[in-house]
């Protein structure tokens, strides 16, 4: 299901000013995608393990950091799957607008 918005422009070279801002941002989500991935990789060195097989298999009590680290890593995990939702929304929004 898609959404399609109509934005009004006072002036047609805003547009441009438009499609600006909604790469700058991608890149900016794209940083954080990068830095989330290193994150994950951390740990996944750290404990031999996938973070699919963490997520699906571990606990807690299997971690050295116990609750504080799990928290952390599934947190990441969760927040890498959020910013690479965002990331394919704003290339798709950025393909309609160009």
């Amino acid at each position: 299901m898609s959404i399609q918005v109509t934005l009004e422009l006072e002036n047609p070279s805003s547009l441009q000013t438009l499609v600006q801002a909604v790469d700058v941002y991608k890149r900016q989500v794209e940083a954080s995608v990068r830095r989330t991935k290193n994150h994950l990789r951390r740990f996944e060195q750290q404990y031999k393990v996938t973070t699919a097989h963490f997520l699906s298999d571990m606990t807690a009590e299997d971690l050295t950091g116990g609750d504080w680290e799990y928290v952390e890593w599934a947190g990441e995990a969760q927040l890498l799957q959020g910013l690479e939702t965002e990331l394919k929304e704003l290339e798709y929004a950025g393909r309609q607008l160009s």
